[in-house]
């Protein structure tokens, strides 16, 4: 089961990493493309059997999981048990699954002429209740995931989203506020002790992913919001940077 989440996240990050990808490194896999025959339909295609594979291993799991009840009560099969939930849940909530889902529904937003989905994929959608937006997928009427897009600091609709590794999602000037770093050291620079202010688990900043897809999702698709919160944060940013190096130039005079 190990191999079955390392191999979706491997295959997933680069696909996306090829999509977001700038400069030379654009360049070059446009290049690739088509020196492969590749095509518009081959690579939503791609994406479409990256998020089949995570959501197929899911049931099958959650299946294998429903049959081991019946017949393991030792402590092994407890603790199989609880090692085979804790790898469906790495599944449904890892930030690739997140990212290749808002991918996949900003490439059918921007196609005008985007050919009807099968049923498989018509369930993938950014919705809103009450004014809150939220990540939803439908698949085989078998598994329903729904993604709150709410920051569980500032209370708002996810603004320059990051999901911690424990799957959870932040502002990233929030997640930063909980991590006690400034923005312009990161995330990265974070104590490894620093706990996520929802589920409390440690060691969860250091390896948090920038969801790119789901800020272009939500900037679309929230665009008043988008820019009142754009520049309340740059003034932010600003206060922040000018502290840091007014601070570095304090060392280097040794004060």
């Amino acid at each position: 089961m190990t191999a079955i989440v390392g191999c979706f996240n491997q295959r997933a990050q680069t696909f996306l990493e090829l999509q977001l990808a700038s400069g030379f490194k654009k360049y070059f896999s446009w290049f690739l493309a088509k020196l492969l025959g590749n095509n518009h339909a081959a690579m939503v295609q791609e994406g479409k059997d990256i998020i089949t594979y995570a959501l197929i291993n899911a049931i099958a799991i959650r299946k294998i999981l429903k049959k081991y009840d019946k017949i393991h009560y030792s402590k092994q099969g407890q603790l199989f048990k609880s090692r085979a939930q804790s790898m469906r849940q790495e599944i449904l909530r890892s930030p690739w699954l997140y990212e290749l889902l808002a991918f996949h529904i900003n490439l059918r937003e921007t196609q005008v002429n985007f050919i009807k989905e099968p049923a498989l994929f018509e369930g993938f959608s950014l919705t809103f209740k009450d004014g809150k937006p939220s990540l939803t997928c439908e698949f085989f009427d078998s598994i329903k995931i729904d993604i709150d897009l709410t920051c569980s600091i500032c209370l708002d609709t996810v603004f320059d989203p990051v999901s911690l590794t424990c799957g959870h999602i932040l502002c990233y000037i929030c997640a930063c506020s909980a991590a006690s770093v400034s923005i312009v050291n990161g995330l990265k620079t974070a104590d490894h002790g620093k706990k996520c202010p929802l589920c409390r688990e440690g060691g969860v900043y250091e390896g948090s992913l920038h969801l790119e897809e789901l800020n272009i999702l939500l900037g679309r698709n929230c665009k008043e919001y988008w820019e009142q919160r754009l520049q309340k944060e740059r003034v932010e940013r600003v206060r922040q940077a000018k502290e840091h190096w007014e601070l570095q130039c304090w060392i280097l005079m040794g004060v």
